[in-house]
């Protein structure tokens, strides 16, 4: 993999495990030989992970809206900041980009980018792994409403183990090295 574009909060959220797991991953993305493909951002979980991958003498290329370039206070040391006009353009131009896709804790804005992408990879748009770093249990409820659909009969047991989950980084980067995806399509 190439490249990995991480989708997580622009807070720090409140316990330190969260800014740790952000160093480990941006750490094994270094020592993997992956960029960083992320929203952009010098604050929060955001700034962390982007500026572990800097320190560790790797390559990150940021994308963010115009709008949010001041809000989100954009990170001028990447590698690449591509700023765009708009969080469509935003999450194409990150998708294109990126080889794979994961989730660090975050906000609703995470949570709409990683459901979005695992949308588009059901629906055969692309067939690249995507996957959760499970930062102590924090993304719990979500695996439990997605077993839910599957029992309700609203998601398909291989659609639902599209979504790779680890604890740790380096799991969850040997599952992303290791995935082949879903031959079922949505309908069928």
């Amino acid at each position: 993999m190439k490249r990995l574009c991480v989708y997580c909060g622009s807070n720090s959220g409140n316990q330190p495990v969260f800014a740790a797991a952000a160093k480990e991953l941006g750490n094994a993305l270094v020592a993997a030989r992956t960029e960083l493909v992320y929203g952009g951002s010098a604050k929060g979980i955001m700034g962390i992970l982007a500026d572990a991958v800097l320190e560790a003498g790797g390559s990150v290329i940021g994308v963010i809206p115009q709008a949010l370039m001041e809000k989100e206070v954009g990170h001028t040391g990447l590698t690449e900041l591509h700023i765009v006009g708009s969080m469509h353009e935003r999450k194409s131009m990150m998708a294109v980009l990126s080889d794979g896709f994961a989730a660090l804790p975050g906000g609703y804005g995470t949570l709409e980018e990683i459901i979005e992408i695992l949308t588009w990879g059901q629906l055969g748009f692309h067939s690249k792994p995507c996957g959760l770093l499970n930062v102590n249990g924090y993304f719990d409820d979500l695996l439990r409403y997605l077993d839910r659909a599957v029992a309700s009969g609203f998601l398909r047991p291989q659609h639902r183990a599209m979504l790779l989950v680890a604890d740790r980084p380096a799991g969850l980067l040997h599952q992303f090295s290791q995935y082949v995806p879903p031959s079922a399509e949505k309908w069928a």
